[in-house]
């Protein structure tokens, strides 16, 4: 990526900040463009003290007018702009639509009219699937979205890989699964729960279970999910497909929620009764396949959840009154 140029959208976010700093890190001509809206996860503070190492532009990626003019020029965009909360997209229909859908064709029109040589990684979700009919969930899964932003996420990763089979630009999706790490959202559980729970941890309350804690859920380290993002972007092979992340040792909540209190002495958890609005959106078990990703790229995760999870609760511990 050294002197390369590149664009992310929702760069100021918990996984495009982290990308943002790999690729200032490894040299190439980063642009970031970011709404900064507080309840879409943007943080300044994810890039204060790299910020004049990169160009910075507030603006929505609804402004299909400042979309036309970052496009031009660029050799690899990463779309990682959403709305992530699958409460709020269910509440709040439109919006979701506009972000996670309409949005994203602006985008891909803009870059079919400006710029059709550029290379896109655009991140899509596991949601996509609703409740498993099987275990690992491979791409071949049905699709079933349980909320209005899985059925939107849906649409935005099926515009890039039209644009890619029609016009020829060249466009990859990855699902992701549960993602977490250092700048993560945890203000509340809009974009993860793991992000409450270390909330929660911090300030010396317990973490909240829902239901009796058996659901198993895998989780990815963002560290992982940005060189997922890297080779998804420089792999001829991954152009027009789209792959699922994941990891090899799911667990439970409960035991997510036991290892995340081993990391602060005299933490806790309790079960409490599924809130009726999440209960009606649940998938119960997830856990991704990944081996489609691993074959044609090579990636797998380096990094193990006890590992990560205390990688970020140090972080916060450093960073906290940034995130509340």
């Amino acid at each position: 990526m050294r002197n390369k140029n590149v664009l992310i959208t929702g760069g100021f976010g918990f996984i495009g900040s982290n990308l943002a700093r790999r690729l200032v890190k490894d040299g190439a001509k980063v642009t970031i463009v970011d709404s900064l809206i507080p309840e879409y996860g943007g943080n300044p503070h994810n890039l204060h003290d790299v910020k004049d190492q990169m160009e910075i532009n507030i603006t929505d990626v609804r402004d299909s007018i400042s979309m036309d003019q970052f496009i031009p020029d660029q050799d690899f965009l990463f779309n990682l702009a959403g709305q992530t909360s699958h409460l709020d997209s269910m509440e709040n229909p439109f919006t979701d639509l506009d972000i996670n859908a309409k949005a994203q064709l602006s985008i891909l029109e803009a870059c079919r009219k400006h710029n059709p040589d550029i290379r896109i990684v655009f991140a899509s979700t596991r949601q996509i699937y609703g409740k498993p009919q099987y275990l690992p969930v491979d791409e071949k899964h049905p699709w079933h979205p349980v909320d209005v932003n899985g059925v939107n996420k849906m649409a935005g990763e099926w515009y890039h890989i039209v644009y890619n089979d029609v016009y020829g630009i060249s466009a990859s999706v990855l699902r992701l699964t549960n993602s977490y790490g250092p700048r993560m959202r945890i203000k509340d559980a809009r974009q993860t729960f793991l992000g409450i729970w270390i909330r929660n941890l911090l300030q010396g309350k317990p973490i909240q279970v829902f239901g009796d804690g058996r659901q198993r859920r895998d989780y990815n380290y963002v560290d992982d999910v940005v060189d997922a993002l890297l080779l998804a972007a420089t792999r001829s092979e991954a152009k027009g497909e789209i792959f699922n992340l994941g990891a090899p040792d799911p667990l439970s909540l409960e035991d997510t929620a036991k290892l995340m209190c081993d990391q602060i002495e005299g933490a806790n958890y309790e079960k409490i009764p599924f809130p009726e609005d999440r209960k009606a959106i649940d998938v119960g078990d997830f856990v991704c396949d990944y081996q489609a990703f691993q074959s044609t790229s090579g990636w797998k995760p380096k990094v193990n959840f006890r590992e990560g999870i205390s990688k970020s609760i140090e972080y916060f511990r450093k960073n906290l009154d940034y995130y509340i």
